[in-house]
């Protein structure tokens, strides 16, 4: 699309004003709002200024100037706002340069799929997330000096005793138990009607819904599946699908959240991650080798598997994802590869023979990542298979769960901590660096900014648990 398309369609939805939208470091998005006079031609080359400084993880104050860059390949009307307003989607600029600036999301996805075209391997990249999300009907948080604690409402809850939100009624008692969540139809399945106006709304702004269910924990765990991309495109719809899910939820009473483990004893939510390279319309994963993959298919999963400590730093970035990547239950942390088997980090659908449908998925990551810095990482890691012929082994295919000891100690597991992770990213970035698609400097503030603001905050406060624990010593 060409800027001239991108105004005829604005005007032709009678847009009053235009939402400029960008991702912090950390991966939430930000806008500034202008009235729809101030958008032109120019407005893609020369951009809008803005005060970077205030943001996370970003620009100190004496650097703070910087530009947003529209992309008009990516445009949509806002289905939230009472005055028309018209949405884009911008890179951060260095205002001097103009060029990509260093900490900037979308920047570091754009410059990973560049690298992709360089190396000749590929010149596309699909990328598919399956993000998990919960609704609930009433939460609540509070941490002071003296006090912390949750509360969580949601009517679908076996511990629940009555409806929430503009029901005001007695349970009907279908309530789910835990882990028993799994494509109930309803009364059991209360956000049916939920989820079929996030999958039209989705429908409004270009992302194309395949499916929507259900998920296996209790209290609204809810899956939408929408149509793969390349990797920035995807990246993006990644970001407006979650503001999509959670003002549809925000307008039906109800609160989503993509946090990975918000409830105690169920499944957390994940991201599995499908990928698969293309090369002049030809798929490159598909092969006469375990599982129909062919020989760069299995280098990219040696490629993920070597660095999936590190990639995890970015991947499953937050101190709760820890809640839901623990070993011995139900979460993908053992470093192995398999058909089938969700039990392994890296799994081969076998839904279909076709070559254009084989892919691998990534079973780690979660939905409280930043896309573009994850997808990016995951690109980088797999290119880096290739690129060094990494063979990943032999392909387990057992159910990792039921393992006896002896055998399970030979298969290598992820880091049990979001500190454990930043310590491996440390130590293992090298191939990250590669086409200067991420630079140390990213990833030395990725770290300090994890370390300081997550890491030691967990660590500094007493646990509610603590004090049923221990408050008797």
């Amino acid at each position: 699309m060409t800027a001239k398309q991108v105004l005829t369609y604005a005007a032709d939805q009678g847009a009053r004003f235009v939402s400029v939208r960008f991702t912090d470091l950390i991966g939430a998005w930000h806008h500034l709002t202008y009235p729809i006079a101030f958008l032109d031609e120019d407005s893609f080359e020369d951009g809008f200024g803005f005060d970077a400084s205030s943001l996370r993880g970003w620009a100190a104050i004496n650097e703070s100037d910087m530009l947003l860059i529209p992309d008009p390949g990516r445009f949509w009307m806002d289905p939230f706002t009472d005055e028309p307003t018209l949405c884009l989607i911008a890179n951060v600029m260095e205002p001097i340069t103009k060029e990509g600036y260093g900490l900037d999301p979308r920047s570091v996805a754009v410059r990973a799929e560049s690298y992709l075209r360089f190396t000749g391997i590929a010149d596309t990249v699909y990328v598919g997330p399956e993000a998990e999300f919960f609704v609930f009907d009433n939460v609540s948080y509070h941490n002071g000096q003296n006090s912390a604690g949750f509360l969580i409402d949601s009517e679908e809850g076996h511990w629940n005793t009555a409806r929430k939100g503009t029901y005001e009624q007695p349970n009907a008692g279908y309530q789910i138990k835990p882990k028993g969540g799994y494509v109930p139809v309803a009364p059991t399945d209360t956000l049916i009607d939920l989820r079929n106006a996030m999958s039209l709304t989705l429908a409004e702004v270009g992302i194309e819904v395949e499916c929507h269910h259900h998920e296996v924990a209790t209290a609204g765990q809810c899956e939408i599946d929408f149509r793969f991309s390349n990797m920035l495109h995807t990246a993006d719809n990644l970001m407006l699908f979650k503001y999509i899910v959670k003002n549809t939820a925000s307008a039906y009473g109800r609160t989503a959240t993509f946090m990975p483990k918000p409830l105690y004893g169920d499944n957390g939510s994940g991201m599995h991650v499908h990928q698969s390279l293309w090369k002049d319309g030809t798929p490159l994963f598909a092969g006469d080798e375990y599982a129909g993959l062919s020989e760069t298919a299995k280098f990219y999963i040696g490629g993920l598997l070597k660095h999936a400590p590190a990639l995890i730093a970015f991947a499953a970035p937050t101190t709760n994802s820890y809640k839901r990547l623990v070993p011995g239950f139900e979460a993908p942390v053992n470093l192995a590869y398999s058909a089938r088997n969700r039990s392994a980090a890296v799994r081969i659908p076998m839904f279909s023979a076709s070559p254009k449908a084989k892919r691998i998925e990534f079973r780690p990551p979660d939905p409280s990542c930043n896309p573009y810095i994850t997808f990016a990482a995951l690109l980088m890691a797999g290119l880096d298979g290739i690129q060094n012929r990494i063979d990943p082994g032999a392909p387990l295919d057992k159910d990792i769960y039921d393992l006896p000891p002896e055998e399970l100690a030979n298969v290598p597991s992820l880091p049990g901590s979001l500190e454990g992770a930043l310590d491996a990213l440390e130590n293992d970035h090298e191939f990250l660096l590669k086409g200067d698609v991420f630079s140390s400097a990213m990833i030395e503030r990725w770290i300090k900014f994890k370390r300081e603001n997550e890491v030691n905050n967990l660590r500094l406060r007493p646990h509610p648990l603590e004090f049923s624990m221990y408050y008797d010593v």
